[in-house]
């Protein structure tokens, strides 16, 4: 139910040399088409732009902690905090943050290294939206368009772009590592994280990515450029104007506030999320780790950058999403009378929330069934019960 809209499959995208002549690096979908016309199709798509003046003054805003020489000892104790931090100078051994300390021209010879030939997603916007990847005004469209190309081209186009004052917004999102530069993970270790965990890789030029959050922890390291990000607590929610839950640029919801030029007429509450943002900016070597949920923006701030980044969750396998839990609560319980749903509140505080303590403690261990331990056998009950309860909803 919930997520972004799917990559065009189509291999062929706009920074393939035989669709540039055609395209001038315009969004082109199965076939060429005219410049005027599809660039008619991106202004379309155009969102407001307000005014310089009303951006925010993140020197007001807290600085996000910072450590330097962090090892696997003090990173557990910043995981156990669970609140953000810089990790300062954790990946100035890397090759590749050497070679993009040279240049962005040595970054890309780096890369080519490793590259392969097969087309990878991309994301591009028309510069009117000045790199922020968000809606159209109207919320029924994304400002952005997607397709495919092989890396090598995408790189060529980064290089020729950095002089140009209005590009196009582009960006290479979530690729996993082996798969897009197969051996670059081999050569460029990050030590904190289980080796189980897949590198992935954010490539592209200016761009801001509105605040969202992931359902997992995060450590994200700056090869090149420079990257500053604005975090907000998981329980800033209420006052972060989220979007839709179904169409989203990239999986779970954004705020819709830009926190760079806030609209607090419109969003008067984002005010309070405000007085306890976090902000820090990251050069290359600089490393960050986000907690579950926080809500972070993040906005590229050179004409290369290139980010890694480690997802991982210890939640125990075999139980569910929570994602799909609370689709089936919008379903069931959403439509109630507010006097239902204030029950129903006390109950799943009681049951799932346990806000009152373990809440089978007084029943002897074989008769707690569902509310006993979650072993593997009580959770293929469960998922057996939950198979039966959605048959009944076809």
């Amino acid at each position: 139910m919930f997520g972004g809209a799917t990559a065009d499959a189509e291999p062929r995208g706009i920074f393939d040399e035989r669709m540039v002549r055609a395209c001038d690096f315009v969004i082109c979908t199965r076939a060429a088409l005219p410049v005027a016309a599809t660039a008619a199709a991106m202004t379309a798509l155009k969102p407001s732009v307000r005014p310089a003046e009303a951006a925010t003054d993140l020197s007001g805003l807290q600085p996000i902690a910072e450590y330097q020489h962090v090892d696997a000892k003090v990173f557990q104790e910043i995981r156990g905090s669970r609140r953000p931090a810089v990790l300062r100078g954790l990946a100035d051994g890397w090759p590749a943050v050497a070679a993009a300390r040279q240049g962005d021209e040595e970054l890309v010879a780096y890369l080519r290294r490793f590259q392969t030939p097969d087309p990878v997603p991309h994301i591009v916007g028309a510069p009117e939206i000045e790199g922020r990847f968000f809606y159209t005004d109207d919320l029924r469209e994304l400002n952005f368009k997607r397709g495919m190309s092989p890396l090598d081209p995408f790189l060529d186009w980064l290089l020729r772009q950095k002089q140009n004052p209005r590009p196009y917004a582009v960006a290479v999102q979530s690729q996993d590592v082996p798969s897009l530069l197969a051996g670059f993970e081999l050569e460029n270790r990050l030590e904190l994280v289980r080796p189980n965990v897949v590198p992935r890789a954010w490539l592209g030029n200016r761009i801001r990515v509105a605040p969202h959050y992931d359902l997992t922890e995060n450590v994200g390291v700056v090869v090149a450029g420079r990257r500053r990000f604005i975090l907000f607590p998981p329980d800033e929610l209420r006052n972060l104007y989220a979007g839709p839950l179904e169409l989203t640029p990239a999986g779970t919801p954004i705020s819709l506030v830009d926190p760079l030029n806030p609209d607090l007429e419109r969003y008067p509450r984002f005010a309070e999320a405000l007085k306890r943002a976090q902000v820090a900016e990251l050069a290359p070597g600089d490393a960050i780790y986000i907690p579950f949920y926080w809500w972070h923006g993040v906005d590229s701030l050179e004409t290369v950058n290139l980010f890694i980044n480690y997802w991982w969750n210890d939640r125990p396998k075999g139980g569910g999403s929570p994602y799909d839990a609370l689709a089936y609560a919008i379903y069931a319980l959403k439509v109630l009378p507010p006097e239902q749903r204030a029950v129903w509140r006390d109950v799943f505080d009681h049951y799932i929330f346990e806000a009152n303590g373990a809440p089978a403690a007084h029943l002897p261990e074989h008769a707690r069934g569902i509310l006993g331990e979650p072993t593997p056998e009580m959770l293929e009950r469960l998922k057996q019960y939950l198979r039966m309860v959605l048959q009944r909803l076809q």
